[in-house]
């Protein structure tokens, strides 16, 4: 099936060729990849409670890994749908979803060039997902095609500075390939994400905390290995001698958080929240 979208034409349900390796890195997930999701969730409710979508609405979920908030979306009677370009996270999506009602569909497909119709859906939402996309102004361009005048955007983005920018930094520092695109974090500054969206959308910003408590630090790093792709990835891929150090220095971040019953690791990000002109 082909759409001509505002950015590309879209073929099928595959990543666009510039993301392929991306959608490979984050697919290694799998289902573990949703408890990676449940200790952002509180961020994640945060985006739904403001999106509120009613009974009936049609809602996309960009981004949507395994599909924690769609099946939020779903819980709250949307007629859900949601995309994402790693397959394993997918798949591991409608068998956690398998009993939604109203049922969501999940679709293989690329944020920088969906395929839907223009104005297709009511609200939309991505939370710690749109924000991975590689071409930061095709994503948000058609994050504003497929959402209908009037409709809602909600997105949950890490903050530039802080506790995730630090976690990244180390990843990044031991990727022997890192990506080159425009950091992620971007869209956690309020003039960026102004820039992306402000033509579009009527915006404000709500900042918030994201709570995540673990056991201990033996507890975080394998919390991350299994279930967070870029991590499980990079842990393949380095040599033992790398592997050691890599260790070591996520062990020592997640140190910083201890408190007396394990770790309280505590995490900046922002919601962007819109209304379509």
């Amino acid at each position: 099936m082909t759409y001509t979208t505002a950015t590309a034409v879209y073929q099928g349900g595959k990543a666009l060729p510039h993301n392929a390796k991306s959608a490979a890195t984050w697919t290694l997930g799998g289902r573990d990849y949703d408890r990676i999701s449940f200790g952002v969730s509180d961020a994640l409710a945060h985006a739904a409670q403001r999106l509120a979508p009613q009974p009936g609405e049609r809602v996309l979920d960009v981004a949507t890994g395994t599909g924690w908030s769609a099946r939020t979306m779903a819980r709250m009677g949307a007629r859900t749908t949601g995309v994402d370009i790693a397959p394993d996270l997918l798949d591991a999506a409608r068998d956690l979803a398998a009993h939604a009602d109203p049922p969501i569909e999940f679709l293989e497909a690329d944020a920088e060039a969906l395929p839907f119709e223009d104005r297709a859906f009511d609200a939309v939402i991505s939370t710690f997902g749109v924000m991975f996309a590689a071409d930061h102004a095709a994503a948000a361009r058609e994050l504003a095609r497929v959402c209908r005048p009037g409709g809602r955007l909600a997105l949950i983005v890490w903050a530039p500075e802080g506790a995730v920018q630090e976690f990244l930094g180390i990843i990044g520092k031991y990727n022997p390939n890192p990506p080159r695109n425009p950091s992620p974090l971007a869209w956690g500054e309020p003039d960026h994400a102004t820039a992306l969206l402000g033509d579009a959308f009527d915006l404000t910003f709500e900042s918030g905390v994201n709570d995540h408590y673990l056991g201990g630090v033996e507890a975080a790093w394998h919390w991350y290995a299994a279930g967070f792709g870029p991590m499980k990835a990079l842990i393949a891929a380095l040599p033992p001698d790398e592997l050691a150090a890599f260790k070591q220095e996520i062990d020592a971040y997640h140190a910083a958080y201890r408190v007396p019953a394990g770790l309280h690791v505590k995490r900046e990000y922002l919601a962007i929240l819109g209304r379509r002109k």
